[in-house]
C-alpha cells in the first residue's frame, strides 16, 4: 500500500497526509464531496508555505499574495471511514500573474487514486485590491520545487 502511494506521489512535490474522520461522511456513506475541497486546501497551503508564499495568519491578509480564482476535483473511487489520505499538490502552467495547481488524492486502505483536482491560482495585491504579478523569488522557489527551469 505505502508502495502505491509513494508511486502516484512521485510527482507531487508536497504531500500531506490526512485521517478519514466518521463525521466526514455523509448520509450516503462515503466521504462528502465538499471534504475533498478542504485536503485540497491543506496541501495548497502546505505548498505556499514550502516556497514562502502564504499570508502570516495574522487579521487580514495584506500585500501581495496568493488568492484560489476556480477549483474542481474529479472523483475516482467512494472514500469511507475509517481510512488514511495523502494528498498530493503540484504546480503547472506558470504564468506572469498566476499558476495551475494540481492534486491527487490517494487511499491508504484501498491503496487506489480517490481523486484528483486542481486550483487556478492568481497573484493578488490585497492593499490595491487587483491582480499582481508573481513575485520573481517565489516564481524560482516553485521552479526549485518542480525541478524546473525558471522562465
Amino acid at each position: 500500500m505505502a508502495r502505491y502511494v509513494s508511486e502516484v506521489l512521485a510527482d507531487y512535490p508536497v504531500a500531506v497526509e490526512a485521517d478519514v474522520a466518521w463525521g466526514e461522511m455523509d448520509a450516503f456513506q462515503h466521504v462528502n464531496n465538499a471534504v475533498y475541497f478542504r485536503w485540497f486546501e491543506s496541501a495548497r497551503i502546505a505548498y505556499f508555505r514550502a516556497v514562502g508564499f502564504v499570508p502570516d495568519g495574522a487579521g487580514l491578509p495584506t500585500g501581495v499574495g496568493p488568492i484560489l480564482a476556480a477549483t474542481d476535483c474529479r472523483y475516482r473511487i467512494p472514500l469511507t471511514y475509517p481510512d488514511q489520505v495523502s494528498i498530493g499538490a503540484r504546480v503547472r502552467d506558470v504564468e506572469a500573474d498566476r499558476f495551475l495547481m494540481e492534486y491527487a488524492v490517494v487511499s491508504h486502505r484501498a491503496g487506489a487514486l480517490a481523486a484528483s483536482g486542481s486550483g487556478r491560482i492568481v497573484c493578488f495585491d490585497y492593499d490595491a485590491g487587483a491582480k499582481a504579478p508573481l513575485p520573481p523569488e517565489v516564481r524560482r522557489r516553485i521552479a526549485g520545487l518542480e525541478g524546473t527551469p525558471a522562465g
